[in-house]
């Protein structure tokens, strides 16, 4: 049986209604495709608290999250994925990819156009429809 990992990403928009998309590195799982960067929830905490963590740790800054986007589930060939994706808002520092190959801000309206994990693509879509709201 394979195992279920939760895990929660951040959607943080920046003023310029840009969303920050994250290039896993050659040696993560799921390599060389983008995804909303973020990690596992840990036993006993809170989606929102994981996300902040995860974020400070990843990412060296802090951020504030708050509503959930989009929740799906996802079957890979050697796990599955329970992703959360979570409104973030950033509050302090800058953005740093010490883990990812790479980290920019992309206009909302042209998130398609990157090649996205499989298991991010649902909150992408969500994300994209937000525009005409």
């Amino acid at each position: 049986m394979k195992k279920t990992v939760k895990v929660v990403a951040a959607v943080i928009e920046n003023e310029k209604d840009e969303i920050l998309c994250a290039l896993r590195s050659h040696d993560m799982l799921i390599p060389n495709m983008w995804e909303f960067p973020g990690g596992k929830v840990e036993s006993g905490e809170q989606l929102q608290e994981a996300l902040e963590r995860e974020i400070e740790e990843e990412l060296l800054c802090t951020i504030k999250a708050h509503d959930i986007i989009n929740e799906n589930v996802h079957e890979y060939d050697t796990f599955i994925i329970h992703l959360i994706s979570i409104k973030a808002e950033l509050i302090s520092g800058t953005p740093v990819a010490t883990e990812h190959s790479k980290l920019i801000w992309m206009p909302r309206r042209n998130l398609e156009s990157l090649v996205w994990a499989p298991a991010d693509l649902p909150a992408v879509r969500d994300v994209m429809k937000q525009v005409q709201a």
